[in-house]
């Protein structure tokens, strides 16, 4: 029997894991999610750059760019300039995203601060525990390390 005939037996005594180990060592294996996953990867990581580039940008309430920024404003302009669209408002971007747990997080996910059950602040993971964000009036947009556990991550679809 060949490696490519054994996948399907392996996968259902061994779990999806070790069917992704099988396909990175040669076999062929479909996981769901797989693709649509990897093909949000460039548009995140682009939204990363591209709000980077906006550092020391003057926060103004209501402001979309390219020159100035309030929170949701910094993130719709990014995922916009990356190619995917995004509503006007933090709340609004929170319910038109995937919710991803803490663990799943990577660069490019959006971070959705709350109190409660209501959203008040987002900003662009970077990875290592830090985002880009344009903070408050009389601040500008900058990388900052998260500073609570009130958030809730968000994978843009």
């Amino acid at each position: 029997m060949s490696a490519l005939n054994r996948v399907p037996s392996l996968m259902a005594r061994a779990g999806t894991a070790s069917a992704l180990t099988i396909a990175a060592v040669g076999g062929s294996v479909v996981v769901p999610g797989a693709a649509s996953e990897a093909a949000a990867a460039p548009h995140a990581a682009k939204a990363v750059q591209i709000a980077a580039s906006k550092k020391g940008s003057p926060y103004q309430w209501g402001a979309t760019g390219p020159g100035r920024f309030d929170c949701s404003g910094l993130t719709l302009y990014s995922f916009n300039k990356a190619g995917k669209k995004l509503p006007r408002t933090a709340a609004q971007q929170y319910n038109k995203t995937r919710h991803i747990s803490s663990g799943s997080r990577k660069a490019g996910d959006l971070v959705f601060f709350h109190s409660g059950r209501s959203v008040y602040h987002v900003g662009i993971y970077a990875g290592g525990g830090k985002i880009w964000h344009a903070p408050k009036t009389g601040d500008v947009v900058r990388l900052q390390k998260i500073w609570t556990k009130s958030v809730w991550y968000g994978r843009v679809k």
